[in-house]
């Protein structure tokens, strides 16, 4: 299989591989996670719904001729609370993939400090769902409240356990449970979806074709550790299934050993 780049990496946790060079802010105490009142919910549907997904839908169509199979199991969670969970592997689809997902939802996505720190882009984002990590324990109780308050109002929020973008990688690369107290404090469902990367029969570059898998239940007679470990193991062993159906490598990961230092 020919494949333009190879890149070698140690630590399948925590390296990063996003060529983005951002200065993130400080997420601390006097960051502020929602606006109250209509003119902040006003900003959000101006920007989510008249700007963003006009844009992001012509954007998936013709770079990636972006498809999205199985979306149906979220059928019965228009009006429930739930967390999605999804591969990272494209910094510019993954910003827009959990709104085609979960439409007519809106997504709300746990993001780095990045997310909210670049020019122009960085303070418009939190209007289209972006709900930066904080940095203290001040910030840590405002993260908090907003993810009640998300769930209070039956909303949906996305996250990427992987936490770091490995551009068209297509597989699945280990990840804690950490992110999976949120379905189990809340008892919500578990939805995931996997990012593949395709070939077109008359395109060199890849079709994204997005599979979104779920509902998973934590089991209430498991210990809230346990719970967590189970929910990440389904999510974890989905995902694992359907990125067997990327058949095209644009990049090769490859650890690093003692051969190919």
């Amino acid at each position: 299989m020919d494949f333009p780049e190879v890149i070698y990496y140690t630590d399948e946790l925590n390296d990063e591989f996003s060529t983005a060079q951002i200065t993130p802010r400080k997420i601390d105490a006097s960051y502020k996670y929602r606006g109250k009142g209509f003119s902040w919910t006003l900003a959000h549907i101006f920007w989510y719904r008249i700007v963003a997904i006009p844009i992001a839908y012509f954007f998936m169509k013709i770079k990636f001729h972006h498809k999205i199979v199985n979306k149906r199991v979220l059928s019965n969670m228009h009006h429930e609370p739930f967390f999605i969970y999804g591969n990272h592997t494209n910094a510019g689809a993954d910003a827009l993939i959990p709104t085609f997902v979960v439409s007519p939802k809106s997504a709300y996505v746990i993001v780095h400090a990045n997310n909210v720190s670049m020019p122009v882009l960085g303070p418009i984002n939190p209007f289209l769902g972006a709900i930066p990590l904080p940095d203290d324990m001040a910030a840590t109780r405002n993260f908090l409240e907003v993810i009640k308050l998300h769930m209070q109002k039956k909303h949906c929020i996305m996250i990427y356990p992987e936490a770091h973008i490995w551009p068209y990688c297509t597989w699945i690369r280990n990840f804690s449970d950490t992110s999976f107290r949120y379905p189990v404090q809340y008892k919500t469902p578990v939805f995931c979806f996997t990012n593949t990367y395709q070939k077109r029969r008359f395109s060199k570059k890849p079709r994204m074709v997005t599979y979104v898998d779920g509902p998973f239940f934590a089991d209430p007679s498991l210990s809230q550790k346990e719970q967590r470990g189970y929910l990440r193991n389904c999510v974890y062993n989905a995902m694992v299934e359907r990125s067997k159906n990327s058949n095209c490598e644009i990049v090769r990961y490859i650890k690093k050993d003692s051969d190919n230092k």
